[in-house]
């Protein structure tokens, strides 16, 4: 089955852990490439750093479309920042000066 890339803001989650797809990213994604969201639908959400399968489904609370993701398979895509590594020094005895 065919999977659907839609750009998604995964931080606007709802209270389920549902990613709306009513961003104007996501609405723009949408428009370019044609897709009819419809109940099942299977796609493929990301950003400019993430990635991940979901499916998607109607929110009657909130009235939009969601996506329902694995929040334990998000697949990083992008370029991720170096982690800068700190040396600490210390001494445990008092200092004589």
């Amino acid at each position: 089955m065919k999977t659907f890339p839609i750009w998604a803001d995964f931080q606007n989650a709802d209270t389920r852990g549902r990613v709306r797809l009513n961003t104007v990213g996501s609405i723009e994604s949408l428009a370019e490439s044609g897709v009819r969201l419809v109940d099942g639908l299977r796609i493929v959400l990301h950003d400019d750093e993430l990635e991940a399968d979901g499916t998607v489904g109607f929110s009657t609370e909130e009235q939009l479309w969601v996506a329902t993701i694995d929040w334990d398979a998000i697949r990083h895509t992008g370029p991720v920042a170096p982690v800068q590594q700190h040396e600490l020094r210390y001494s445990t005895s008092p200092s004589v000066e």
